[in-house]
């Protein structure tokens, strides 16, 4: 019997992605595999039932999940999701392994084998499966566009009949695949844009965009790719040097995280004293903590003046190319596992050991083990 994938409509607030776009199903069906979907699942990304084709839509989350072996979703499921889906079936997504062990506890409870795409190993072979990156593009984009529509200057240089407007000076904090989208769409606006990362590594990156690296003299390379936790007398050293480049900046765009951990503080209430009135912050980091000591998860808040935003899941403002981007990392994750609509997965395989969470009722994660525990 042909492997059934099952897709339901996101019921996360705020959530508008899908995880199953009319491209990725052709490509799914193509390989013999069955497409069960809610009906409407992709309205909110702007597709309509009638654009998928070889999709079976039923009327709501049991019947898509009923039976079903494989389970794609954007948005972690809550308990009463977990709760419907087949004891022993396989769950792909963007699972936040780090943030729940009550999760960790119901899928292990229903032998649910699952996949979180936060873990996927940073390793060349991997890019095209890599939704934190895909998404993280949405992210950085979204965050220079809320600087440009917030920022009470032109972005770009104006030469007018009363005078020359000179252009506003952006700083962005981070520069993996969310800080460097946000450095190239303020750019593209016309901007000053300055930028700082703790990983030596990313000066070329910033530079190759055409902005200004702030050297602090500290580096964080750390493993797979990612900046390792500074030391006490580092943040000191980093945010001595840091703190005049924000004090002259109407923008900042702050984009630093670290994997299962809170984002780190990085512009203290201290920066925030000393910047321009009527500058602002965009805090992308807000759903870890944020970056900004005063930042408020999805709330605006103004101190000295200062106007901080602290936006949430940015990708799903644009949720048509970002569920796009995320379905062709799914299908890029799944489809060397499916051989005539069969899933065989190679348990041994660099990818999916390193992806795998949960599998036969325990957490097998190290990672996620150590921060959660058994679960």
């Amino acid at each position: 019997m042909p492997l059934t994938l099952a897709f339901a409509r996101e019921r996360a607030d705020g959530e508008c992605r899908t995880a199953l776009v009319p491209e990725t199903a052709k490509k799914f069906a193509a390989l013999g595999a069955r497409l069960r979907m809610e009906q409407s699942a992709g309205a909110q990304s702007h597709f309509l039932d009638s654009d998928y084709s070889s999709v079976d839509f039923v009327p709501g989350l049991p019947e898509a999940y009923a039976g079903a072996g494989l389970i794609l979703r954007v948005a972690p499921p809550s308990l009463e999701e977990i709760a419907a889906m087949p004891e022993g079936s396989v769950l792909i997504g963007l699972l936040k392994p780090f943030e729940s062990r009550e999760r960790l506890a119901a899928l292990n409870a229903r032998r649910i084998t699952a996949f979180p795409l936060e873990l996927l190993p940073r390793i060349s072979r991997a890019q095209s499966m890599d939704a934190l990156s895909s998404q993280g593009a949405c992210s950085g984009y979204q965050c220079g566009l809320i600087a440009a529509a917030r920022c009470t200057k032109f972005f770009p240089m104006l030469t007018t009949a009363a005078g020359t407007i000179r252009p506003a000076r952006v700083l962005v904090i981070g520069a993996g695949v969310a800080g460097l989208q946000a450095i190239a769409t303020c750019k593209r606006l016309g901007a000053m844009v300055e930028a700082y990362d703790v990983r030596a590594a990313a000066r070329e990156q910033i530079e190759s965009l055409g902005a200004k690296f702030v050297d602090t003299g500290v580096s964080a390379d750390g493993a797979g790719g990612y900046a390792r936790e500074l030391t006490a007398e580092e943040k000191a050293a980093q945010a001595e040097k840091l703190a005049k480049a924000v004090a002259l900046a109407d923008v900042v765009i702050a984009t630093a995280a670290i994997p299962g951990k809170r984002a780190p503080v990085i512009i203290t209430n201290d920066m925030v004293g000393r910047m321009k009135y009527g500058a602002i912050i965009v805090d992308m980091a807000a759903e870890s903590g944020g970056n900004c000591a005063l930042t408020q998860p999805g709330e605006h808040v103004v101190a000295n003046d200062v106007n901080i935003h602290g936006p949430l899941n940015l990708p799903s403002r644009m949720p048509t190319h970002a569920s796009e981007l995320y379905a062709k990392n799914l299908f890029n994750f799944l489809s060397p596992w499916i051989k005539d609509g069969e899933l065989a997965i190679d348990w041994a395989d660099e990818v999916v050991a390193g992806t795998l969470l949960c599998r036969d009722g325990a957490t097998v994660h190290a990672a996620v083990k150590q921060i959660l525990g058994d679960a």
